[in-house]
């Protein structure tokens, strides 16, 4: 099997593959004669330069055409393709480079400057004289004949709860992607979609190119960093199908924008958090569409989801139902997930070792409705117990940000002699509404308890509210928890 050979020539090499516009806000439609002639091309420099399958290759290129070439070369010649967020630190960088041993590295110069010593590099220009048509280039490598169970991708959790780990996913983790394009994401034969995340991320990684090709549509890249004054009209100038964005991102929009309708888009869908009900109410409401949740992991691929067709009404805050053909159960509370059943499952960790059980424990925690729809509650080591009561934060949280005056929040334990630990929430006050005395921010503090007292059970109120002015997150965008504990021990 080959990526390449498998999905890429298979289409009309005239049909539409990506659209790209750069940080200029220049529009350029690459074709899939494009991608194959580009990725040819560097799969050739790349065997010139020494590698060869199973290699290593890190890809530090922003949201541009190069990132998908240099993905589609990996494929093609069966190196190990490893994208990173080209923003990471030298300490990130220096600690991914250690973990998975790189062979070659393609991106921006900028990034590259970034990198230890010693890692041979391809940068914008190397590219551009490996796609000049009138250059004598390279011998291309040629299609490797892979087996499912051979490593394609690497990539990084988010560092939620600790260090980063490395996830080595083989080649039927590309093909797996189908179940959820379909039943999820949703694309359609000449659609075009839109996946925000950054390079480097799970979700960026099978949901920016892979999945709607798999499904006959178009991917949209688009350089820069989130703009919440220009998103929407990204969507409607570029006439988006199918947006996929992070929950950060749909409350960012619903929070500092007009929402307005948006014709073109068909879909909307989110994971990595919870996302909270008053956010799905407010795009009903302006565009007529509700936000599809799904959950997933690195290590997994999607698991669950809203698939088209399913309302969120009266489900809100779901992250749907196992995806056809996965296996999931509820013990303690815990969602796990059969392995055999996910064509997603990651092959190993970067260090080679690997998960050998027949069901893995996600350490989420999660409730379960009489129709199968699941309900994340946290993870595991966020949930807070005070006074004999287990609490989840998301609960909380959603009760929070219903608030008009709460931008973010994140609801963490305190310890407390006499109840172990108690609810303490940590906001970020939307614009307008922040206290400019003790007074005010008294007053404050006790509408958002009498606010969730209301919106949640008595006991779940937070007893301690502190205002600050941004949470801390990891660069994939979900909220560090961990960090806003440790912070008070």
């Amino acid at each position: 099997m080959n990526f390449v050979d498998d999905v890429i020539q298979k289409f009309p090499f005239s049909q539409e593959a990506v659209i790209a516009i750069d940080g200029e806000g220049k529009r350029e439609v690459f074709c899939f004669s494009h991608l194959f002639a580009r990725s040819l091309g560097l799969s050739g420099a790349m065997l010139d330069r020494g590698v060869r399958r199973g290699d290593v290759v890190m890809i530090m290129v922003s949201g541009r055409i190069e990132w998908v070439v240099s993905m589609l070369a990996c494929f093609r010649m069966g190196a190990i393709a490893l994208p990173l967020n080209p923003q990471l630190s030298k300490e990130d960088l220096a600690y991914r480079v250690t973990a998975a041993n790189p062979s070659l590295a393609i991106g921006e110069s900028d990034y590259l400057g970034n990198l230890p010593d010693g890692i041979p590099t391809f940068d914008m220009a190397d590219l551009e004289q490996i796609f000049d048509e009138d250059i004598a280039q390279a011998t291309p490598a040629k299609v490797a004949d892979l087996d499912p169970e051979d490593p394609a991708l690497i990539v990084f959790t988010s560092g939620t709860t600790g260090k980063p780990k490395g996830i080595v996913h083989s080649q039927r983790y590309l093909l797996g992607q189908a179940i959820q394009a379909q039943h999820w994401l949703g694309a359609e034969p000449g659609d075009l979609c839109w996946c925000t995340a950054a390079p480097g991320w799970s979700k960026s990684s099978r949901n920016s190119f892979i999945a709607p090709w798999l499904r006959g549509a178009k991917a949209l890249l688009v350089q820069g960093r989130f703009d919440p004054a220009t998103r929407l009209d990204i969507v409607r100038q570029q006439e988006v199908n199918v947006l996929c964005q992070a929950p950060t991102e749909y409350r960012i929009l619903a929070r500092r924008t007009e929402l307005g309708p948006t014709p073109s888009l068909r879909r909307m869908v989110s994971a990595g958090e919870a996302l909270n009900p008053e956010v799905i109410d407010d795009f009903r409401l302006a565009t007529g569409l509700e936000i599809a949740d799904g959950y997933g992991q690195t290590e997994t691929g999607a698991v669950t989801g809203f698939r088209p067709g399913e309302s969120v009404l009266r489900r809100e805050g779901s992250m749907g139902r196992p995806l056809p053909g996965i296996e999931t159960r509820v013990v303690a509370g815990e969602l796990q997930l059969k392995v055999d059943t996910s064509p997603t499952f990651f092959h190993s960790y970067v260090d080679g070792r690997r998960f050998e059980g027949e069901w893995w424990p996600t350490g989420d925690l999660v409730t379960e409705d009489e129709d199968g729809y699941l309900f994340h509650e946290g993870r595991n080591d966020d949930m807070i117990s005070s006074s004999g009561y287990r609490i989840g934060p998301v609960e909380v949280e959603s009760a929070l940000l219903s608030h008009p005056a709460v931008a973010e929040a994140a609801a963490i334990a305190a310890p407390d002699p006499e109840r172990g630990s108690i609810v303490k929430a940590v906001v970020v006050l939307r614009e307008g509404h922040e206290t400019h005395d003790g007074g005010e921010t008294e007053s404050l503090v006790s509408e958002l308890q009498e606010h969730c007292r209301r919106e949640t059970a008595p006991y779940k109120y937070p007893r301690v509210v502190e205002f600050i002015d941004e949470l801390p997150k990891t660069t994939s965008g979900k909220i560090r928890r961990a960090e806003l504990r440790a912070r008070e021990n």
